[in-house]
């Protein structure tokens, strides 16, 4: 059985649209249309879709922080809305942007003021939170003020504070961005390590190098709901892209390409073996897999 369940899920705002200097109009903004979605122990499920999809109020559903207008959501077999206490227990959130640090605290500091929120005593939560300090790869930072922190140490120390109760759910909303490739190399090698723990996670992101890389399924949402789900490479074949054998080969004195649909590597050497029997130099060959990120920018289109 899943460990974090939501089934029919329907969300709603109400807001205010301003026609001129005195006038405004009542809009209503349907923000999830009847959205399933289950995550396993030891999985990572990557949310994608434009901006204002729905990703950001689903992961704020889970976490207990927006009250479903239908539906049911569980997670570790608790009800959110009615076992939100319990629930806040068993999750770590990293909303973006993060908000909760104090400025001239330092980051170990900041990271034991959260864990005494949780009921750790003071020297409880100064070693958990010298262990996450590490992880994170902020030790040699660990003493100086928040606000001198780098962008990419922020969202380092961020990830950190989501793990600060040791949680069996994580939602992960944007973790990597706006900061810099080394930081955010470094917070994608702590979240497979979490996940190769047997931590269930969910994860939003419009990085999809990120998301192809971590995840173990991928769900794209668009207009409040989830239109497609599978592994990244279900997700291409059902999207109609392929990997395809590419052989680039020197014939009578021109270059040229020969390109062939592959499922590996077999049809690849099939094809380097037809291109030496026409009596070509073989200059380059490889399987050209298409980045997930070119697959959903051609078939959102305009979304």
């Amino acid at each position: 059985m899943s460990f974090a369940i939501g089934v029919g899920i329907y969300k709603r705002f109400i807001t205010r649209e301003r026609l001129g200097l005195l006038r405004s109009r009542r809009r209503i903004v349907e923000a999830l249309r009847g959205v399933d979605i289950a995550v396993d122990r030891g999985r990572l499920l990557s949310l994608v879709g434009p901006n204002g999809a729905g990703k950001t109020t689903l992961v704020r559903i889970f976490a207990t922080l927006l009250v479903p207008d239908r539906g049911e959501v569980y997670i570790g077999g608790y009800d959110v809305v009615k076992d939100a206490h319990r629930v806040r227990r068993i999750i770590g959130l990293m909303l973006y942007p993060d908000k909760g640090f104090f400025g001239r605290l330092s980051g170990l500091e900041n990271l034991v003021y959260y864990g005494m929120l949780y009921g750790f005593s003071r020297r409880e939560a100064r070693r958990r939170a010298l262990e996450l300090i590490e992880l994170v790869g902020l030790w040699e930072a660990r003493d100086r003020p928040y606000e001198e922190y780098s962008a990419g140490m922020k969202a380092r120390l961020g990830l950190a504070k989501a793990l600060i109760n040791n949680p069996e759910f994580l939602l992960l909303d944007e973790p990597t961005v706006g900061i810099d490739p080394v930081g955010a190399r470094k917070i994608r090698e702590v979240i497979k390590s979490l996940k190769n723990e047997g931590r269930a996670v969910l994860l939003t992101s419009h990085n999809l190098y990120e998301v192809e890389e971590l995840s173990d399924e991928v769900a794209v949402i668009v207009d409040g709901r989830i239109i497609a789900r599978g592994t990244p490479i279900e997700l291409k074949s059902r999207l109609g892209f392929r990997p395809v054998a590419v052989v680039k080969a020197i014939c009578n004195g021109e270059e040229r390409i020969f390109i062939r649909d592959s499922a590996g590597g077999r049809e690849l050497g099939i094809l380097i073996r037809e291109v030496l029997d026409e009596g070509c130099e073989v200059v380059e060959a490889r399987v050209h897999e298409p980045p997930l990120e070119e697959v959903l920018v051609k078939t959102l289109g305009g979304a």
